[in-house]
């Protein structure tokens, strides 16, 4: 008979999420499965993009964590304090838990105040307070310059600020206000989502600019005055704005670093088939997480990533407590929506671990698949929660 075992599942974003369901739902109630969360609700990350114009509202989109004790896992609520994940422990609110199996799923830590005065001059669409402040701003506007900004790579969700700016202009022209507020990117990547090589950049880059938003790629923001309303690039380039919504930089969670898991990436080196650490019995999966791809750029930092590593990792942990099917590799394929706004969406998917190159291909928008986002949107809060 197999010993029982604790599994320790830090962070409930969509890659935690998803992992302490498919444990749960594989393991017998013998082995303890456990989420550390420091948040009571969870909130799904990828419609903050629709709460931001008005579409949807927090508790459409949030649902409490305490939910899953129904299905048998164990919720604890707190900041996590300390990792060790030599001796696959964490501490919460000074008490230590002690694991078989660790999961780190933290996610990456946003960091406005990286760059002076971007927090006092903008929204950062990044968090649910700030896509509820973007959408009281976004009605007062009425003439101007709105300006979305990414201020750091790499980010989450790579498609996300381009979904902005297009969904903002969409709600300018809805709003009668085409002529009077200009909408207009700015980001120090080479063009839109690199990562999917040349061609869907371009595909992408050309999808944005024909809903009428100007798009300046390689502007690396230095500073921005609040009082003034002027961002100042690493070109030289000043650009003034009226409401400024945001893309903060990223960085591995404070906690992370400090249990010596990252690497010279900055980010938690994995075996990218199966997501183990250098630390045996510890796992990292989701944005936390740096993959290096064949191309030198790093896998990106997306939902569908975290979902897809969560899948191979419950499943592999499954198999080693009670032989439980077969294992399982992270096979680098991934998908996205891309909102365009007016209820359509394009829809991007590929093997990110292909070479010489990532392969992807780009569909035409259109309202099907803005409806095939909506219902997953239902799908993943109504099924895991």
């Amino acid at each position: 008979m197999t010993s029982a075992k604790t599994i320790v599942v830090l962070g409930g974003g969509m890659g935690g999420s998803t992992m302490v369901r498919l444990l749960r739902g594989r393991l017998p109630s013998t082995h303890r499965v456990i989420l550390v969360e420091r948040d009571a609700q969870h909130v799904f990350a990828p419609s903050l993009l629709w709460l931001m114009v008005g579409r949807r509202r927090k508790q459409q989109i949030s649902r409490p964590f305490a939910r899953m004790k129904k299905a048998g896992i164990d919720i604890v609520q707190g900041e996590i304090e300390r990792i060790d994940p030599q001796n696959r422990s964490v501490q919460i609110g000074g008490t230590n838990i002690t694991a078989d199996y660790m999961v780190v799923a933290l996610g990456a830590e946003l960091a406005p105040a990286t760059i002076p005065g971007l927090t006092e001059a903008g929204h950062n669409f990044y968090t649910l307070s700030g896509a509820q402040s973007l959408d009281c701003a976004r009605v007062e506007l009425h003439h101007g310059n709105l300006v979305v900004l990414v201020a750091g790579v790499p980010f989450k969700c790579p498609a996300a600020p381009y979904e902005a700016a297009m969904l903002l202009k969409a709600d300018v022209r809805k709003r009668g206000l085409d002529g009077r507020i200009s909408v207009s990117l700015y980001t120090p990547e080479p063009g839109p989502m690199p990562v999917a090589g040349p061609q869907v950049s371009a595909m992408v880059r050309q999808l944005v600019e024909s809903r009428g938003v100007s798009v300046n790629t390689e502007q690396v923001v230095t500073e921005v005055d609040a009082p003034g309303r002027r961002i100042h690039f690493k070109s030289g380039m000043v650009v003034s704005f009226d409401l400024l919504a945001y893309v903060p930089p990223h960085c591995a969670p404070e906690v992370v670093r400090a249990a010596g898991l990252i690497g010279e990436s900055g980010w938690v080196p994995v075996n990218r088939q199966t997501l183990e650490t250098k630390f045996p019995g510890v796992y990292a999966i989701g944005d936390v997480t740096g993959i290096p791809l064949v191309t030198g750029k790093p896998l990106p930092k997306a939902g569908v990533f975290a979902y897809g590593q969560a899948e191979v990792v419950a499943n592999n942990l499954a198999h080693a407590i009670v032989g439980d099917g077969k294992p399982r590799i992270f096979d680098g394929h991934g998908s996205c929506f891309i909102e365009i706004g007016d209820n359509r969406a394009s829809f991007g998917s590929g093997n990110f671990y292909a070479e010489p190159a990532p392969q992807l291909h780009l569909r035409q928008p259109g309202l099907l698949l803005h409806l095939g986002k909506v219902a997953y949107e239902k799908y993943w809060l109504h099924h895991w929660f």
